[in-house]
């Protein structure tokens, strides 16, 4: 897939994700989510090239203080990935982010270990983590799984399922109840991560 196609992709992923999407200009100008994507493609490219590493560490911390997003340029993420209002996020050098995930502002991928091992979450494909939420260690968030608003992860959760809390627990199973819902007096729906703060 050429560049331009991705850039496109990406701009459609952000028009489908969010109601409030405005033209493709103003996203390609404003959208620090989808500058901070694009930045660690780059750097991500970078970082896997002899001699690049440093110069893709330091263009991240240019992304980060420009963003106020961090990625490590380490990171493997797939496509039609999208981070809602991008403010506060970190990515840590070990993780792995399938393709269709979504992110909302203050959500951390983080370590629980100094070690240099596997020490970051890996999320798989159309997982949605709600604003604030921090999922730690080399936990593996499942497919289509929901993460809530603020919730604490740092044990597996399973293919579909909702978690929230701190630390978070597994409400319910969403494969059974594949029809979100704006009801907020059914606890195990979660339409939306960011009502759960």
């Amino acid at each position: 897939m050429s560049l331009v196609s991705r850039m496109r992709e990406d701009l459609q992923t952000a028009r489908r994700r969010d109601p409030a999407a405005p033209g493709n200009l103003v996203m390609v100008l404003g959208y620090p989510g989808l500058h901070a994507t694009w930045a660690h493609r780059a750097q991500h490219w970078l970082w896997n090239r002899r001699g690049g590493r440093s110069a893709a560490r330091l263009l991240s911390q240019v992304t980060r203080a420009t963003t106020g997003v961090e990625i490590h340029p380490a990171a493997v993420i797939g496509r039609r990935f999208f981070i809602d209002h991008a403010m506060g996020v970190v990515i840590g050098e070990t993780a792995e982010i399938g393709d269709d995930v979504m992110l909302y502002h203050g959500v951390t991928l983080g370590g629980r270990s100094m070690e240099a091992v596997k020490r970051h979450p890996t999320i798989e494909d159309g997982v949605t983590i709600g604003a604030g939420a921090k999922v730690l260690g080399p936990v593996v968030v499942g497919a289509g799984a929901q993460i809530g608003a603020n919730a604490v992860v740092v044990h597996d959760v399973p293919a579909g399922a909702i978690a929230v809390g701190v630390p978070a627990k597994i409400r319910g199973d969403a494969k059974s109840h594949p029809e979100p819902t704006q009801d907020s007096t059914v606890e195990w729906e979660l339409a939306d991560p960011a009502l759960w703060i």
